[in-house]
């Protein structure tokens, strides 16, 4: 493999590891989470939505980028790609590697974000259940 391929398929596995790593943070929490106190729910759950927020700039440069490589994906057609080859047309096939690479890592930016946007969620559901149980208990008081 080329050098490049190996930097790309590189800085690949670096983000796919973060978001590997960053869901199981979310799984352990998770599996916790049942036995911390509501307010530590709370909490918890304000802490994941500001790390939400800082991150959706960058969701949404990454849907910009899916969008415009997803459209400019429909009008490439794979007869041009082998008609570069053929005139080994260097330039046209190191600009469509690149954008190749840019939307592979765009794709993953959007994994990590859809992975933030699941542990907002999973505090939500759980802040969601003790408040309904609770309900349950004070009603079954009274």
């Amino acid at each position: 493999m080329s050098e490049r391929i190996e930097k790309f398929c590189d800085d690949l596995k670096v983000q796919l590891n973060g978001i590997e790593s960053h869901l199981l943070q979310v799984k352990e929490k998770l599996s916790t989470a049942s036995k911390e106190a509501e307010s530590t729910i709370k909490e918890k759950l304000e802490i994941a939505k500001a790390k939400l927020e800082t991150k959706k700039q960058e969701v949404t440069t990454a849907k910009e980028k899916l969008a415009q490589r997803i459209e400019a994906k429909k009008a490439e057609v794979e007869a041009e790609v082998a008609e570069w080859k053929a005139q080994k047309a260097k330039d046209k096939l190191q600009k469509h590697a690149q954008e190749a690479e840019e939307y592979a890592i765009a794709a993953i930016l959007l994994a990590a974000a859809a992975a933030e946007e699941a542990e907002v969620a999973v505090f939500e559901a759980i802040e969601a259940r003790i408040a309904a149980e609770q309900d349950n208990v004070e009603y079954l008081k009274s």
